[in-house]
């Protein structure tokens, strides 16, 4: 009998594939504190995770462990090298949330560039003369500038394009780009020409604060930042000073660097910023696929018949 241990509940559905093998016990873990789960680790073959942070002392204390099986794209929560050093594939599960993020990021854009939580919070207060006041942005033939051009940079391409906007890329390790589509070869000469900048890198010791405050000076007037990719990645206090002073319109963010999001945030106080609790790619049928796709790759890994393409850290099964 093999054990996965399922940290942080997976969809009904997902949670029937694993119930449907006899070979297979499994364990739903909701308190995802490391003393907690150092308690539950020792006889785990697999592990599933959400968000949840898994440290090298917890993953350490399971010496049968042989795959982690992140319910994601991003695998900041986990420590990559370590499961490298000891041979164990970290996957993740692909294509399967590429629209719902794309969609969410264009609702964040939108939002931002029609002051949404302003013109809300104007109607709630009994402020309908707010109609009056010209503070809204149109899109059409703007250009949206895509930092990161993968799965749900791609998606978000074809639906700007709907909004009649012109895609520009900057991605370092892109081979090649559709026609169409501008590509810049640094930042520092893609942002000047951005009305909206929008997010879709994992968060790594080279993208963390891509948007600084240096880099946000770089963005024309009243252009938009939209993150719907990885907490960590724009630099909070200068983006929330950047609107606040007018330099820039505003933006739409799902995603922080600390979460949850501290109601203390200057985030917080701007009501050009749109907030969204990391939830871009949690719809239902999201949701659904997410956890299948999550319970495949553990499955995958314990019956040896893993599929590289979700594998994060290739060199974990080389020669297997």
């Amino acid at each position: 009998m093999q054990k996965i241990l399922v940290v942080q509940p997976l969809h009904p559905k997902a949670l029937a594939m694993l119930e449907a093998r006899s070979d297979i016990e499994f364990e739903v873990v909701t308190d995802f504190a490391e003393e907690n789960l150092l308690q539950r680790v020792a006889d785990a073959d697999g592990i599933t995770v959400r968000d949840a942070k898994l440290s090298e002392a917890v993953l350490a204390a399971a010496p049968k462990l042989r795959v982690v099986s992140r319910h994601g794209v991003g695998f900041d929560n986990i420590p990559v090298n370590y499961c490298s050093s000891r041979g164990i594939p970290v996957t993740v599960v692909g294509p399967v949330n590429a629209i719902s993020v794309a969609e969410h990021t264009i609702f964040l854009m939108l939002a931002a560039a029609r002051v949404g939580v302003h013109l809300d919070q104007s109607v709630r207060d009994g402020r309908f003369s707010e109609r009056s006041n010209s503070l809204s942005l149109e899109l059409s033939g703007k250009t949206i500038l895509l930092i990161g051009y993968g799965r749900i940079g791609r998606e978000v391409a074809k639906r700007a394009r709907a909004f009649n906007m012109e895609v520009a890329v900057y991605d370092p390790y892109l081979n090649a780009t559709e026609e169409g589509v501008t590509r810049f070869a640094s930042l520092e000469e893609a942002l000047p020409t951005a009305d909206v900048v929008s997010l879709h890198v994992p968060l790594t010791p080279e993208t963390r604060n891509i948007l600084g405050a240096e880099e946000l000076a770089l963005l024309p007037l009243n252009a938009i930042v939209v993150n719907a990719s990885r907490g960590g990645l724009i630099d909070e206090t200068a983006l929330a000073e950047a609107v606040a002073r007018g330099a820039i319109h505003g933006a739409g963010l799902d995603t922080f660097d600390q979460e949850p999001l501290p109601v203390t945030s200057p985030l917080v106080g701007q009501n050009r910023i749109v907030l969204s609790p990391h939830s871009a790619a949690l719809t239902e049928g999201s949701l659904i696929a997410m956890g299948m796709k999550t319970v495949e790759n553990v499955l995958g890994g314990l019956d040896g018949r893993l599929d590289a393409q979700f594998v994060v850290n290739a060199a974990a099964i080389e020669g297997k």
